[in-house]
């Protein structure tokens, strides 16, 4: 049972920058695709995708909201995955959640282990 731990939210101002991580346990890490997906307050039922990343590395994904600010990436050799934040505004503000699957699709529902979640607040 793979096990995920995300880390890095915090609360910040609009422009400032944030690397969140995701380790991983329990599992192969390098042998699955992996997502980021964050939920905006008062929107509980709806994960949002973020980004993703092939279990090589060698391709991604990003929702048009967030490309050019965000940078996903990963470190098999330390079972962890990134997600570089730049540029943050506001409508970034939610709960961001890291997940697995065996491959690069932007559908929560299709991902198989989930963590809790960090809280990133952007203040305008």
């Amino acid at each position: 049972q793979v096990q995920l731990v995300e880390s890095g939210g915090g609360l910040v101002q609009a422009g400032d920058s944030l690397r969140l991580s995701c380790a991983a346990s329990g599992g192969t890490f390098g042998a699955y695709a992996m997502g980021w997906f964050r939920q905006a307050p008062g929107k509980e039922r709806d994960r949002e995708f973020v980004s993703g990343i092939t279990a090589t590395g060698s391709r991604t994904l990003y929702a048009d909201s967030v490309k050019g600010r965000f940078t996903i990436s990963r470190d098999n050799a330390k079972n962890t995955l990134y997600l570089q934040m730049n540029d943050l505004k506001p409508e970034d503000t939610a709960i961001y959640y890291c997940a697995t699957n065996q491959v690069l699709i932007s559908v929560p529902s299709h991902y198989d282990h989930w963590g809790r979640g960090t809280q990133v607040t952007v203040s305008s």
